[in-house]
């Protein structure tokens, strides 16, 4: 026994049994020995013993004639022991891992593959959740999105009563010729704070309007209400819900990496904070104001109103570039001048 080799230690399980004993792997004589001391627990001849192939770092079991099992995490003992005497290789699952360049080309694969899922599965499957959405649906996320935005952004507007009162009664007939009619719509005044002047909707047909866009827009009302028809816009072709889902198609492949979906994709979904961080695409926002110059027209104010919000804007922040003060509304400049040219072409189509 003196002379036996040592391959590796582990734990020796009797046949049929779970009970284990600490033991030791010899080698000698053309034979493999499982030994607790002094104590032979297993002996066969090498050939007839089975041993499980490397996988990574899962423990190895080798196991004898009788049933008899010897279980050991030292892989690399019993590969050198395998090259030794019989040449053998290391499993070929373990091979892929340990060779790096098959590694890195795998996570490429995923790479690429995860880029394509987002590029073509996303969008089709978010027209698809778009299109079977319940009404109740949109009208969850609407309440519950304004809810959290209260009680974190937005707080009570300070307009007086009366400016109210008038924005609202022209924001009737605006909303009365859009798709869904003015019974479609909530024009929701707040004081936005960090959020400066603005307004976005919600997918239930809330519109808010912050109190410095009013500000900013002096005694123009007109121009007001363009940008109001800008939201419309947004509700009418569903992007903020389109939006929404697109995000939680995202989420919840980064979260099914992780191993949690459900959750991640439910926050999304009822989280009102997480509106603010959605960000229109320049199609979306060029399709949105163009709706608003319909709207307007059919309404009978100016149709290119909403250019006239760009220009005070730009003229107010500064903005001269192809983003603006939320990225909700980028490309101020050229967004003016594709507002006016259609708003023209409007006009020369019914010759007035």
């Amino acid at each position: 026994m003196a002379s036996d080799a040592l391959i590796a230690l582990g734990e020796w399980h009797p046949p049929g049994s779970s009970h284990s004993v600490v033991a030791r792997l010899l080698a000698g004589n053309g034979n493999l020995v499982a030994t607790a001391g002094d104590v032979v627990l297993a002996n066969a001849d090498t050939g007839l013993v089975e041993i499980s192939p490397r996988v990574g770092s899962i423990p190895r079991r080798l196991t004898f004639p009788d049933g008899s099992v010897f279980e050991t995490g030292d892989n690399d003992g019993v590969d050198a022991w395998l090259r030794l005497r019989k040449g053998a290789r290391a499993g070929l699952i373990h091979g892929l891992e340990a060779f790096r360049p098959r590694l890195i080309a795998f996570t490429l694969a995923v790479v690429l593959l995860t880029v394509a899922i987002l590029r073509y599965a996303v969008p089709v499957l978010v027209e698809v959740a778009v299109w079977v959405t319940p009404p109740f649906v949109p009208e969850m996320i609407g309440a519950s999105a304004l809810s959290s935005l209260d009680g974190t952004l937005l707080h009570p507007s300070k307009l007086p009563d009366d400016r109210k009162a008038m924005l609202s009664a022209e924001f009737q007939k605006l909303a009365a010729v859009s798709q869904g009619g003015a019974g479609a719509y909530r024009l929701e005044f707040r004081d936005g704070g960090p959020i400066g002047p603005n307004a976005f909707a919600l997918p239930n047909g809330s519109l808010i309007v912050t109190d410095d866009l009013i500000k900013l827009a002096g005694s123009d009302d007109v121009m007001v209400l363009g940008v109001l028809g800008h939201e419309i816009g947004h509700v009418e072709y569903k992007h903020t819900l389109h939006q929404i889902y697109r995000m939680a198609g995202v989420t919840a492949l980064i979260l099914l990496v992780a191993g949690d979906v459900g959750s991640g994709v439910q926050d999304i979904l009822t989280q009102g904070s997480a509106i603010l961080s959605l960000s229109y695409s320049r199609a979306a926002e060029a399709e949105a104001d163009r709706r608003s110059v319909e709207l307007m027209r059919a309404a009978g104010y100016d149709p290119s109103a909403l250019a006239r919000f760009f220009t005070r804007l730009e003229a107010t922040t500064g903005d001269h570039g192809d983003t603006s003060m939320l990225s909700t509304h980028p490309g101020t400049p050229e967004r003016q001048r594709a507002v006016i040219d259609y708003a023209n072409e409007l006009a020369s189509r019914s010759g007035k």
